[in-house]
């Protein structure tokens, strides 16, 4: 399995004694060499051949969304009823008006620089400039600047949060790192019970409080997190719609209570967004952002959805890192984001 994040060494003063390799080589220096791979290792090829198995069942999710864009090409000539059909196309995915006159003009541009003469050739060129836009939310989660790296976790009920939590714990406990959770979202039943699942699954230790204030939990596990000396502390915040003012004030008040418990914290807020709600995922995150500060994106559901153009809109009108995009319910359906790969499944 490839490395779902990138290591960022801490200061010295705060480096592990395992944490040299790293840090002399981002000083520049040679690292020690590694000993050769066996004959036969099949190691190397595990990364490709797992990005090869993403990258198929990314097609598969994207399908209807693509489907409704690829039909665009199937005429014989590039003229306005092309554009016309696909300017149609890439609002019905939720693209947005401002992405999508963005993306008509850029690719104009570009057939007329290639001096495209066939429709089949302006999808490849569609292709290109969907992953250009897409270029600036592709960011890696980087974990170890801090010691532990806080992540505040958002999202409305049924966007996937909690599970995209368990995920994100599993994925972060096989690359080696210790992970503390807290089960903050004290507002929807059984939520903490869920965590707890994914917890034990995982063989991470979690904080709860039977009926709790969801910032006393934070707080608790923030504290519990440093004298542990975990890596990571993930804070499952309760699931709330950006209209509900007063739960969204409680979502200040955990941020606030979190960095009494380490005043860098939190490190990271990501909101997890369902992409089958298209333009109202966009209206999510510009919400939770005003309110918290968002630093990054997790985009679940993108299987079986004919609105994965929001990536566009997103982009194009508030473009904050996604760091995962998921394409179903199992482990391996959530999956580094990459804009490349995002538009070439997007029109495979």
């Amino acid at each position: 399995m490839f490395s779902f994040f990138k290591k960022k060494s801490p200061p010295p003063e705060a480096q592990s004694p395992t944490a040299g390799v790293t840090a002399a080589a981002s000083a520049g220096m040679s690292p020690p060499a590694a000993p050769d791979a066996p004959a036969g290792d099949s190691s190397a090829q595990t990364a490709p051949a797992a990005r090869q198995g993403w990258m198929d069942r990314l097609k598969a999710g994207l399908r209807k969304t693509g489907s409704n864009l690829t039909t665009v090409f199937t005429g014989t000539r590039i003229d306005d009823a092309l554009y016309e059909e696909l300017e149609t196309a890439l609002l019905m995915a939720d693209s947005g008006v401002k992405a999508t006159e963005y993306l008509l003009q850029d690719l104009k541009r570009r057939v007329k620089e290639a001096k495209a003469t066939e429709p089949a050739q302006v999808k490849g060129l569609l292709a290109d400039a969907i992953a250009q836009l897409l270029q600036p939310l592709q960011k890696p989660l980087e974990i170890g600047a801090h010691h532990p790296t806080v992540i505040m976790v958002a999202g409305v009920n049924g966007a996937g949060k909690t599970t995209s939590i368990g995920k994100l714990t599993k994925h972060l406990a096989d690359d080696g790192l210790s992970v503390l959770l807290a089960a903050a979202d004290t507002f929807r039943a059984a939520a903490k019970e869920q965590l707890a699942v994914w917890a034990d699954r995982n063989t991470v230790e979690i904080i709860s409080q039977q009926g709790g204030d969801p910032a006393a939990v934070s707080f608790d596990a923030v504290s519990a997190g440093r004298a542990r000396g975990r890596d990571v502390v993930l804070v499952d915040t309760a699931g709330r719609l950006p209209t509900q003012q007063h739960l969204m004030e409680e979502l200040k008040k955990i941020k606030r209570v979190v960095q009494k418990a380490d005043a860098t914290a939190p490190h990271e807020v990501l909101l997890v967004i369902d992409g089958n709600t298209g333009q109202n995922a966009l209206a999510q995150v510009k919400a939770f952002d005003e309110t918290l500060g968002l630093t990054g994106l997790i985009v679940t559901k993108l299987d079986g959805t004919a609105k994965g153009g929001v990536l566009c809109a997103i982009a194009r009108e508030r473009p904050i890192p996604v760091y995962f995009i998921g394409v179903g319910e199992q482990l391996q359906d959530l999956e580094t984001f990459d804009a490349h790969e995002f538009a070439q499944a997007l029109l495979s």
